[in-house]
């Protein structure tokens, strides 16, 4: 029997304040391509969500908990970033009242212990009034010594209560505390974990079908928690739960201690997670939401082949792994493995997070879309964020867009189709300014005004009829860097078609006159000219054409041209 509460937890942290602690990963020792290791991450957590557990081979353990290590580890060194309470000092959350309901005794039966971390204790409990079990995480405020512990339990609860509804995240019942406690009452899941289910397949592989569909509901969840603005910073196999042990059981994402909310357009600092989910951003203290889905892609390849696609002894052989090397499709089974399913692998462990498909557009891929209903897909953060780039981008980049986006065929098109079919409510083949709005309003830490919402859709409607269609939205919306990653052959000819629809004559530049005359714009056409022009020769080459659609795009570092922009 499991709660909702992984059994595993690696570290937490928070962007602008890292501290230091080195702590355990846990991983099945005698199984292809794994071991059990240590990594060292930074860490802001004190309070301990989860229980340990011994089975088999596999140790899973709170981090934060100290415990001799077995045989199969090597040496666990915690350093918590908290300092012992001394005499007379009263910690912070014996001095804090949280302002949860303070009835817990009156409205639920404790009962069976299922496990416990430093600060925390895991129940089962009994609603007095239905009779219904639930699981109950019990924190004890007088180990937590600093605010930051107080801090982390409020985050933990806010977390939940955003995510509250979703069918594959842990359902949040209620917080409760009193003068020793605080109690966080959740859904009792009690099919076990997805690591479990990996374990008892034969050769701890997943058929595709199987695979897909357990993908899909962790793609889900991604895609959830990132138009809040959070990301999960520790997904895999441990931290995804069976409602129950029926085999269709719904999977439940669960432990969400590591999770944090990210302002826009900022990114994570620190190191979290587990070592062999590790995204390659992550390493280089540059994260954001794009970290979640390596590691889903990670669990993917785990899944279907029943290995990981990084493995060394040791946390530095891992890192290593990551940072430099590509996954094995070459061994068996992959030759075995359809096609769809290896191409979905490889654009989830894409490097650079840029090029990374996101949650949203990996729900699209025909691999996890087959069976699955397109309707389900929510919209992708990154199709919203690059509308909300287009209008600070210059006419010229516009046009430039608009040009490449005339060249996608079918199949390169099929995840913005969906996300625009998402956006039209009324299905009569146009976005309205009131859909716009809608869609904007769901990337919750935006928070878009009105007068944002009309100007975004005044850039992106280029007949000014005052309304988006399919090719206008597309060309406001592609990714450019994952064109360019995911098939260079395609990207050369893409990117050549779109540079001769300026360049009339062939001759291999784009001249003042063709630019004023594909564009149709009156006056001086220098400060068009000027941002793409770098070589100052007076005219735009092919060369030069690319790099300036490959900074037109969702992650492009900053865009400084908006002091030259022509008004719209």
């Amino acid at each position: 029997m499991g709660s909702c509460f992984s059994s595993s937890k690696v570290s937490g942290s928070n962007s602008n304040t890292p501290s230091t602690t080195t702590t355990n990963v846990n991983v099945h020792h005698n199984r292809p391509s794994t071991t059990t290791t240590t990594t060292t991450v930074t860490s802001r957590k004190q309070e301990g969500s989860n229980y340990n557990r011994e089975k088999g081979n596999i140790n899973t353990k709170n981090s934060h908990q100290k415990q001799q290590p077995r045989s199969s580890q090597q040496n666990v060194v915690v350093k918590p970033n908290s300092r012992r309470q001394s005499g007379g000092v009263i910690p912070c959350g014996k001095r804090t009242d949280f302002g949860y309901d303070k009835d817990f005794d009156k409205r639920y039966t404790i009962g069976k212990l299922l496990g416990h971390g430093q600060f925390g204790y895991t129940y089962v409990a009994t609603d007095k009034s239905s009779g219904d079990r639930v699981a109950v995480k019990k924190i004890e405020k007088n180990k937590m010594v600093l605010p930051i512990a107080v801090e982390d339990v409020k985050r933990e609860v806010k977390i939940l209560k955003a995510l509250a509804g979703h069918e594959n995240v842990v359902q949040f019942y209620n917080s409760f505390e009193d003068d020793n406690y605080v109690y966080i009452v959740m859904e009792l899941c009690e099919g076990g974990e997805l690591l479990d289910r990996i374990l008892s397949k034969k050769d701890s592989r997943y058929t595709e079908k199987d695979a897909a569909i357990v993908v899909r509901q962790m793609l889900k969840v991604a895609a959830e928690c990132h138009l809040h603005g959070l990301v999960h910073r520790d997904m895999k196999p441990e931290n995804f739960l069976f409602k129950s042990s029926k085999m269709d059981s719904p999977l439940k994402a669960t432990d969400f201690g590591l999770s944090d909310f990210i302002r826009p357009g900022k990114k994570f600092q620190d190191i979290v997670g587990s070592a062999y989910y590790v995204a390659p951003e992550v390493l280089k203290r540059r994260s954001g939401p794009e970290s979640d889905v390596w590691s889903i892609g990670v669990i993917t390849y785990i899944l279907l082949c029943g290995r990981r696609p990084f493995w060394d002894k040791t946390e530095d052989g891992i890192f290593k792994e990551v940072l430099r090397n590509k996954p094995d499709f070459r061994r068996k089974p992959w030759p075995n493995i359809s096609n769809s399913a290896k191409d979905f692998v490889k654009k989830l462990l894409v490097k650079d997070p840029r090029a990374r498909l996101t949650a949203a557009q990996a729900l699209s891929h025909p691999w996890v879309r087959e069976g699955g209903d397109a309707s389900e897909i929510p919209l992708d953060i990154s199709v919203l964020s690059n509308m909300r780039q287009f209008v600070r981008y210059s006419r010229l980049k516009q046009f430039a867009l608009r040009a490449l986006a005339s060249t996608l065929d079918e199949e390169e098109l099929s995840d913005l189709k969906d996300q625009f079919s998402a956006i039209d409510v009324d299905k009569n083949g146009v976005i309205s300014l009131e859909e716009m709005r809608q869609a904007l309003a769901k990337d919750l830490p935006w928070k878009m005004k009105e007068s944002r919402v009309l100007e975004i859709l005044q850039a992106i409607d280029s007949n000014t009829d005052g309304l988006v269609d399919f090719p206008e939205f597309v060309a406001a919306t592609l990714h450019v860097h994952q064109l360019e990653e995911h098939n260079s052959t395609k990207w050369q000819q893409r990117s050549q078609a779109a540079f001769e629809k300026f360049d009339v004559d062939r001759d291999g530049f784009i001249t003042p006159e063709e630019l004023k005359m594909h564009t149709g714009l009156k006056g001086s056409i220098d400060p068009l000219l000027e941002e793409a022009d770098i070589d100052k020769d007076g005219k735009i080459s092919l060369s030069e054409f690319r790099r300036l659609l490959r900074t037109a795009s969702m992650s492009s570092p900053t865009v400084r041209d908006s002091r030259r922009n022509v008004a719209l």
